[in-house]
C-alpha cells in the first residue's frame, strides 16, 4: 500500500489494524557518466513498494535527497547538511507515529545516510517514541553480490547498475559502461589513499576522478533481476519479523541494578 494513492478516509483500517510503515531514503547524486542521478532514490523506492505489495504495509513517499556533499564536485548533486537531514527524518517519523505507528524500516539506498538514520533511530528508541530501524539492499545480500561479480565497487559499481538496468534499463547509458570503468577505478584499496590507518580522503573524487568504482561492464540486467528478487525477500521477511516483535521487547534495558 502506497500512502499517496490512499484517501484519509480509506486509511483508517490500516492504521486501526497495523502500526508498520516503510520509508523509502536515497540520495540525488552523481552516479558516473552511466547511470542517472536518481539511482539511490530509485533503487529504494523500488524495494520499499516491492516490500509493501508483498506484505500489505504501508510504504511512505520517498526521501530523495540526503548525506551527498562528498560528491558535490559533480554536476548536479544535492544535498542537505547532516543535522537537517536527521532532523527532518526524525520529524517525519513522529508523524507517523501520530497516526499509530510504532516501528518503521528505512529503506536506505545511500551509503552516506546510514550513520546518520542510525542515530534518528537511537532518538526515536531512546525517547520510547517508536523503534525505526535501517536496512540497505546489498547488505542483506552480501554473499549473492560477491558471487555474481568479481569488483562490486562502493558506489556507481557493477550492482547498482545491475539494478538500475532491470527495474529502468531506459536510464542506462549502456553505451558507457567501459568508460565508466576506465575512467574511474577498478578497485578503491589500489588507490593509497589510507596511511598507517588514516583514512586521507573526504570527497569521492579524491578516490575515482569519474565518480564510481568497480567494473561496470560485468553489469547485465538479468544480474540486477536476481539481486531484487534475493533482496525483497529479506526486506519483507524483515518487515514481517519487525511487525511481530512485541513494543517493550524493542524499547531500551532498564538500567542494572
Amino acid at each position: 500500500m502506497y500512502i499517496g494513492d490512499e484517501t484519509w478516509t480509506d486509511l483508517g483500517d490500516y492504521f486501526e489494524d497495523e502500526s508498520l510503515a516503510i520509508v523509502p531514503i536515497g540520495s540525488t547524486e552523481q552516479h558516473g557518466p552511466h547511470l542517472p542521478l536518481g539511482t539511490d532514490a530509485l533503487i529504494a523506492e523500488a524495494f520499499a513498494r516491492e516490500a509493501a505489495e508483498r506484505t500489505g504495509y504501508l510504504c511512505t513517499p520517498t526521501i530523495d535527497v540526503g548525506v551527498s556533499a562528498h560528491h558535490r564536485q559533480f554536476h548536479g548533486t544535492m544535498w542537505v547538511d547532516a543535522p537537517v537531514f536527521r532532523d527532518y527524518v526524525e520529524s517525519l517519523t513522529r508523524n507517523l507515529a501520530d497516526h499509530g505507528i510504532d516501528r518503521v524500516v528505512y529503506v536506505n539506498a545511500h551509503g552516506g545516510n546510514v550513520q546518520h538514520l542510525r542515530e534518528v533511530g537511537r532518538r526515536l528508541r531512546n525517547d520510547e517514541a517508536l523503534y525505526a530501524i535501517e536496512w540497505m539492499w546489498n547488505d542483506s545480500i552480501s554473499d549473492l553480490v560477491d558471487d555474481l561479480f568479481d569488483r562490486t565497487g562502493p558506489h556507481g559499481g557493477p550492482k547498482e547498475t545491475a539494478l538500475v538496468q532491470h527495474l529502468a534499463d531506459e536510464l542506462v547509458r549502456d553505451d558507457r559502461l567501459s568508460a565508466a570503468r576506465d575512467g574511474g577505478v577498478v578497485d578503491v584499496t589500489t588507490n593509497d589513499t589510507i596511511v598507517d590507518g588514516a583514512r586521507t580522503y573526504y570527497d569521492a573524487i579524491d578516490n575515482t576522478p569519474n565518480g564510481v568504482v568497480g567494473d561496470q561492464t560485468d553489469a547485465t540486467a538479468a544480474k540486477g533481476e536476481r539481486l531484487f528478487e534475493a533482496a525483497s525477500e529479506r526486506l519483507a521477511h524483515l518487515c514481517e519479523w519487525l511487525d511481530a516483535q512485541a513494543f517493550e521487547e524493542l524499547m531500551p534495558k532498564p538500567h542494572v541494578d
